[in-house]
């Protein structure tokens, strides 16, 4: 694809993101993986969860004429994202087993006859369909989301993913794109492979989530456990939150706790029927209750964006698990908490999770890393992005470690021992032989394979097996150095690694401290604060209601009228009309039209603006629809008033001056006509023309002309 057809294909994205979501800008490697998609290429795509993987494959289906299958396990993300599109403007529809099967087949033909632009579908109902669907079907573009459940390597295989790969046998020249959240190197390069698909593109978006702030609590009590989690319901009363446990027994505790203290919750877990898990969804979505108390079986898919905390009740089998249940909270870049409840207790539970499990290795060395998190006393937040490959230098300040930090030391000398140690065995040991090398431990298989002639055997006698394990620890989580999971757990040093290896350092690492001697600092409960609101929590709060009063009134989440980082930007910017609401980040154009009123008459009150909006306001409302596209028929339809109405509006803007591109709206041989009849019949060309074109056209073509003489009158 040539240069200028790049350009165009990112200006039109540019003008369709504002348009129809209301945003000025991309956010990172988006418009590159539209425009890979638009280049018909396929690609491998991981973000984070909040991290705006949507658009990046729902934008295809509004720059081209075909239409977008987007793979989806989960029936409760269908709907949603359905209708999040459907009150953008986007004509988007869904095939699952929650509806009817005449329902199905009704938007399959829909489909079929375009009226469909994005079609969600799950993998087993897709291949049932696709060998039915005649290749003469117009696919722009296959999206896989959460493609990890294609990989054995993954935390969530799903074997009706194992069978995608026909996608590519049936359609070879349509790309497709495959996305998750959460994919290790293995579980990646397994995507691919198992979806067939032709040299990929990569594309990985950072990790960080700063908004969220990350904390753990070792061995707190249960009284304090429910009196920290009604501390977060308190500071959040108008947001929700979610609370994993690791047992259906312990959620179902924890939902009783809650309820008795008066707070509204529900819980959820996978054995409970399939009606009353949606109830509970649905109650939680549209805002009925405050928090969920939940088992793994909830959230994948969930994209509620006023999720302000999540609360692990106990330690997750892995990282992957924990960082995908975080990245719940926090999805609109809102300040967010998170906070994880470990015990030593939990580590007998997962273990026997890990020993029941078809991976034992693999799981096993997971849950080894998700501990090493939990008992760290480095930036919490390094080690999570070290994890999935991406490397900082600097600490976070957002977390708990940062907050509270421990004793600091030069680790220079003891990181390039170790890293010198995995150089000369070319990276052929795990972390207890690399340990017994550096202790110069004797064992039989060490020096079997000549380990003890090595230089740096030996080399750190003067640390114990402790202090290098958790040293070792640091420097994985530091990013020094990666963990094989295929090669036997085998220890690699990384690109930074290297760097530091070249450069000899210097690196800092958190002084050991036997877990038994560390202090408590991470057992502090913050108490429920009765702090006076701001008058911007206020507005925030008053906008929040009126959000509610919306949604009740059109049976929808809140989050679907507006984000609450919408809000805060209105809170931000205050717009005190239309025009000025336009503007607000996350708005869009359908959603100005639709919602402007209640918003703007809400901050005009709260800012003691009395006097009532201006009756031209609908003119405006007009004016906006006419300049992003909409032709005069659907701007009546979107308004819900009759074409005459609309051209009248247009005259009156004309004639203010504030309309000066009539090309939209009336053709010049149009024009022409009114102009030679209104001569010949002044008093009578409206009833003339009736038959001939719209009524209310020639009013608009009167005013044109009167423009262009008070034009020629004032050059």
């Amino acid at each position: 694809m040539t240069n200028n057809a790049t350009i165009d294909i990112a200006q039109r994205a540019k003008a369709m993101l504002s348009r129809f979501y209301g945003y000025s800008t991309f956010r990172p490697l988006q418009l590159e993986i539209i425009t890979t998609a638009m280049e018909r290429r396929d690609s491998v795509v991981l973000m984070p969860t909040g991290g705006g993987k949507s658009i990046c494959y729902q934008m295809p289906a509004l720059l081209s004429d075909g239409v977008v299958i987007v793979v989806s396990p989960l029936i409760a993300l269908m709907k949603d994202q359905v209708t999040a599109l459907t009150s953008n403007g986007i004509p988007a529809a869904a095939v699952n087993s929650m509806q009817t099967e005449e329902e199905n087949r009704d938007i399959l033909e829909q489909l079929f006859s375009g009226r469909v632009r994005i079609l969600y579908i799950s993998p087993e109902r897709l291949l049932l369909e696709i060998d039915r669907w005649s290749r003469d079907l117009n696919i722009s573009l296959f999206a896989i989301d959460e493609a990890h459940c294609i990989s054995q390597w993954g935390h969530d295989f799903r074997p009706g993913y194992t069978q995608l790969s026909r996608i590519k046998a049936l359609y070879p020249h349509v790309p497709v794109m495959a996305l998750t959240a959460t994919a290790d190197r293995l579980t990646r390069d397994d995507i691919a492979l198992q979806l067939r698909l032709d040299n990929p593109q990569l594309f990985i978006g950072s990790f960080d989530r700063p908004n969220i702030s990350l904390r753990v609590m070792t061995n707190p009590g249960k009284t304090q456990r429910v009196n920290y989690i009604c501390s977060m319901i308190d500071r959040y009363r108008s947001d929700s939150g979610i609370v994993y446990c690791l047992s259906r027994k312990s959620a179902e505790e924890m939902d009783k706790q809650l309820s008795g203290r008066g707070y509204r919750s529900v819980v959820y877990h996978a054995g409970l029927s399939v009606t009353e898990r949606n109830q509970a969804q649905d109650r939680f979505i549209n805002g009925e209750v405050q928090v969920v108390c939940a088992t793994v079986a909830f959230g994948m898919g969930i994209d509620k964006s006023n999720i302000r905390w999540v609360v692990h009740n106990n330690m997750p089998r892995n990282i992957e698990s924990y960082y995908q249940e975080i990245g719940r909270a926090g999805r609109d870049g809102a300040k967010a908490e998170t906070v994880m409840f470990y015990s030593y207790a939990d580590i007998a539970t997962l273990q026997s999770f890990v020993d029941e499990s078809g991976q034992q290795a693999l799981n096993a060395e997971k849950l080894t890393r998700m501990k090493e998190y939990a008992e760290a006393s480095l930036c919490r937040r390094r080690i999570l992005l070290s994890y999935f490959n991406e490397t900082v230098d600097h600490d976070c300040g957002n977390c708990d470690v940062c907050l509270n930090p421990p004793e600091r030391i030069d680790g220079t000398v003891i990181v390039l021992k170790a890293l010198s140690a995995i150089v000369r065995i070319n990276g052929s040991a795990g972390i207890t032989m690399l340990i017994d090398i550096l202790r110069g431990a004797t064992r039989q298989e060490l020096i079997q394979r000549g380990y003890d002639k090595i230089k740096t055997y030996g080399a750190g006698r003067d640390l114990s097996f402790g202090e290098w394990n958790a040293y070792i620890s640091q420097m994985i989580q530091l990013g020094l150095i990666d963990i094989a999971y295929n090669e036997n757990n085998h220890l690699k040093i990384t690109a930074y690694g290297c760097r530091i290896l070249d450069s000899r350092g210097p690196v800092i690492l958190a002084k050991y401290i036997p877990i038994e001697r560390r202090s408590s600092r991470r057992k502090v409960v913050a108490e429920s604060e009765n702090i006076q609101l701001s008058p911007a929590e206020r507005l925030l709060e008053l906008l929040k209601d009126v959000r509610e009063k919306l949604a009740k009134k059109e049976q929808v989440p809140p989050y679907i009228i507006f984000s609450d980082k919408a809000l805060l930007e209105m809170v931000r910017t205050e717009p005190l009309d239309m025009e000025e609401f336009s503007r607000v980040e996350g708005v869009g154009e359908r959603k100005t039209v639709k919602y402007w009123k209640p918003f703007v008459t809400a901050i005009r009150k709260f800012k003691g603006i009395n006097e009532k909006l201006g009756a031209g306001m609908s003119q405006e409302e007009t004016l906006l629809l006419l300049n992003a596209g909409y032709d005069v028929n659907a701007i009546a339809e979107a308004k819900g008033i009759k074409p005459q109405t609309v051209y009248s509006h247009l005259s009156e803007l004309i004639n203010n001056d504030k309309l000066s591109d009539f090309s939209s709206i009336i053709t010049r041989e149009q024009y022409l006509r009114v102009m030679d009849v209104a001569k010949k019949h002044p008093d009578d060309f409206y009833v003339l023309l009736a038959d001939e074109m719209p009524v209310g056209l020639p009013r608009v073509a009167v005013a044109i002309s009167d423009f262009l003489l008070r034009k020629k009158g004032n050059s």
